[in-house]
């Protein structure tokens, strides 16, 4: 899914008070990060993750993230990335991306 800076802004802006819920540790990308990550994108659309290690290929394995669990890599600050995948339901969506509202 493609953005517009707006678009990425907005998410970028509604990310800051999300803790990071899922880390990166010694074993890098694997299985059981993709599946953590697309879990919690299910249930929560935008998500943070924390790289506690393997910090000197953040970028690589932030892009790969998204290719794996068919989300878009909003950023890359530092060591944590955010995600956005959409909800499936109209329903279940949090962010109207078209207003750059939440729909709390």
């Amino acid at each position: 899914m493609e953005f517009t800076s707006q678009q990425r802004a907005f998410l970028r802006s509604c990310a800051q008070t999300l803790r990071p819920v899922v880390m990166v540790g010694k074993d890098g990308e694997s299985n059981e990060v993709v599946s953590a990550l697309s879990q919690a994108l299910e249930h929560h659309e935008l998500v943070k993750v924390k790289f506690q290690s393997h910090k000197d290929e953040t970028a690589e394995i932030a892009a790969s993230l998204a290719r794996r669990t068919d989300s878009s890599l909003i950023a890359v600050t530092g060591f944590t990335a955010v995600y956005y995948r959409e909800a499936d339901e109209k329903e279940e969506r949090r962010f109207n991306l078209r207003t750059l509202e939440l729909n709390w």
